[in-house]
């Protein structure tokens, strides 16, 4: 993206509050005004004061005054609104951001490390900020007062306008020798930042691992290399807009020369007054002056050109899942559930799931086994919509889940993961995300049930501990626990549990039972098993292999068949439980 187009992005993104926008470009319309009317003014007075009569040279220096006052207010405006402006937009591009990234598919997160994402969006929304700022404080100023000045400075003399107008060009010509020869390399520079962030958060997310294996003192070193590589990419790059600065400094001067000798020569032949040259030497300081600035706000969207692009990418990053405009949501269900010839990959080329079929009806529980691979955690994905299917559909109640608000979709669907997933909050506010509304009451018997309350009451603050990060703080048992609670708190109709037990020691598990039969009394249940008693109770054992659903019964008939199932089965991957106590309620109905 060429950095004409980011910056006209960039202003577009002030299109909600286009009015304020407005009124802020009429105030340095204003301000524009102001700057070529003082050194227009300056040379009229000095003309008038070396009248012999000295006729309107005080009318000139009150009109001076007054104009210099109108700037003053103008500037007072810009200053005062542009700021507000800015800060607004720049919290608005954050929440933007922050809303597309949460919601783009898990593939995209598994491309992107936090730390890059993190990075692109701080840095980003800060540039953002600048160049809001920079626009209505010195950019549309600064192009206004060329555009009138250079007209009138034609006007006055063509001879002297020219002087200037070389100037320009100069200008212009210099900056794009230096963006040609540099825009690469700052690109290199860009990358080696994104990846001293990857590895930084990398770090700080996994401070155990680099603790215990005595990894500090490798890993600082590691960074600093990458400091080292990164300024040894950026130093080429000042270089070549600090000589772009000399360039710059040195048209100036030689114009400024230019302008006086040219111009004495034209006052002796009687061509140009003394207040007409005082006037050009002023248009040519404010010019130098606008120039410098001009080339400094080049200078400063080319090292922003890269972090903005990246912010771009990511906002532009289309959604793999598509909802249409209008869609409604899903109603109350039962939870009957169905895959229809269902297919999926991650890479076209090599398919995860193959045309898998089978039916589940409302309140019936369905154990997916197989081999490590299988498709097992994928199949279950598809359900909430982590990922569309490539062909086939799936139902709830006959309703294509593509067809419905994934709000809805995914508020009827609760999931117990394998890693639960704990926030940098409350133990009360991760509950919380099971449902907002909840009360403490409610709150409270939703942790005894899930085995949690005895754990949580003797912490420091009780239910207001602060959980770490990714739930750190707390052993396996008491993550995974806090995880069936918040299922329990979102009381949803179909329930998915991934190794939901994986992480509780039998002891533990034996008591988790009864609460794991509670929560999926009358609910639509998918659990990934490896538990014995699991399987056995189960109304429906999906059996896959490479993504293909191999065998499908129950237990005893899948033993009798004496395929994969009876297999696994005879190769022990089904754990015996603690005390011989089903995980999941017998169905009352029979």
């Amino acid at each position: 993206m060429s950095m004409l187009r980011i910056y006209f992005r960039v202003i577009a993104l002030l299109a909600p509050e286009k009015w304020l926008a407005t009124t802020l470009a009429l105030a340095n319309l204003a301000l524009a005004g102001v700057y070529f009317l003082e050194p227009w003014l300056f040379g009229k007075v000095v003309d008038a004061l070396a009248a012999p009569e000295k006729q309107g040279a005080w009318r000139l220096i009150w009109a001076w005054a007054g104009v210099g006052l109108g700037g003053v207010v103008a500037s007072v405006w810009v200053s005062l609104y542009a700021d507000r402006l800015a800060h607004r937009r720049r919290q608005a591009a954050i929440a933007s951001f922050f809303e597309h990234a949460i919601a783009l598919p898990l593939s995209f997160h598994g491309q992107h490390h936090t730390g890059r994402l993190l990075r692109i969006m701080h840095g980003g929304s800060a540039n953002l900020f600048g160049l809001w700022l920079g626009f209505f404080r010195e950019h549309l100023a600064t192009l206004l007062s060329i555009v009138v000045m250079v007209p009138l400075a034609l006007r006055i003399n063509w001879k002297l306008a020219l002087l200037m107008i070389m100037l320009m060009v100069s200008f212009a010509v210099f900056n794009a020798i230096a963006m040609r020869k540099t825009h690469k390399a700052q690109g290199e520079v860009e990358e080696l930042h994104h990846e001293i962030s990857e590895r930084a958060g990398d770090v700080f997310g996994n401070v155990l691992v680099v603790q215990s294996f005595v990894r500090l003192t490798a890993e600082v070193a590691a960074i600093r290399d990458m400091m080292r590589r990164a300024l040894a990419a950026q130093y080429p790059v000042l270089r070549g807009w600090a000589w772009l600065s000399v360039a710059n400094r040195a048209a100036s001067t030689l114009t400024i020369v230019a302008i006086f000798t040219l111009g004495t020569s034209l006052n002796l032949k009687g061509e140009v007054t003394v207040g007409a040259i005082v006037s050009f030497v002023g248009f040519a300081m404010m010019l130098i002056g606008r120039l410098e600035q001009f080339a400094g706000f080049v200078s400063g969207l080319f090292f922003q050109t890269h972090s903005l692009g990246d912010f771009f990418a990511v906002l532009d990053t289309p959604a793999t899942l598509q909802e249409q405009p209008g869609v409604p949501d899903l109603p109350r269900v039962r939870g009957e559930v169905a895959f229809e010839n269902v297919s999926f990959g991650y890479d076209a080329s090599h398919p995860a799931l193959r045309n898998l079929s089978f039916r589940v009806r409302a309140g019936g529980t369905v154990a997916l086994v197989g081999p490590t691979g299988a498709g097992k955690t994928t199949a279950l994905s598809l359900l909430y919509r982590a990922y569309d299917p490539s062909e086939g559909r799936i139902t709830i109640d006959g309703i294509d889940i593509r067809t419905v608000s994934l709000h809805s979709l995914r508020h009827a669907i609760a999931v117990v993961f394998q890693d639960p997933g704990l926030l940098y909050r409350s133990i009360a506010d991760n509950l919380r995300v099971g449902d907002p509304d909840a009360t403490e009451e409610e709150i409270e018997a939703a942790a005894r049930a899930a085995e949690a309350h005895d754990f949580i009451v003797v912490k420091p603050e009780g239910y207001a501990t602060l959980v770490a990060e990714r739930g750190r703080s707390l052993s396996g048992g008491e993550r995974q626990r806090l995880s069936i609670a918040r299922a329990m708190l979102k009381d949803a109709p179909v329930l998915i549990l991934d190794e939901a037990t994986s992480a509780l020691d039998n002891a533990t598990e034996a008591r988790i039972q009864r609460a794991l039969g509670t929560l999926t009394r009358n609910r639509t249940t998918f659990v990934i098993a490896h538990r014995l008693t699991t399987v056995r109770n189960a109304d429906i054992i999906l059996v896959l292999k490479n993504g293909e659903l191999v065998e499908q019964g129950r237990y005893d008939e899948l033993v009798a068949l004496g395929g994969l199932f009876a297999e696994l089965d005879g190769q022990g991957q089904f754990v015996a439980d603690a005390e011989d106590t089903p995980i999941f309620a017998e169905d009352e109905g029979g």
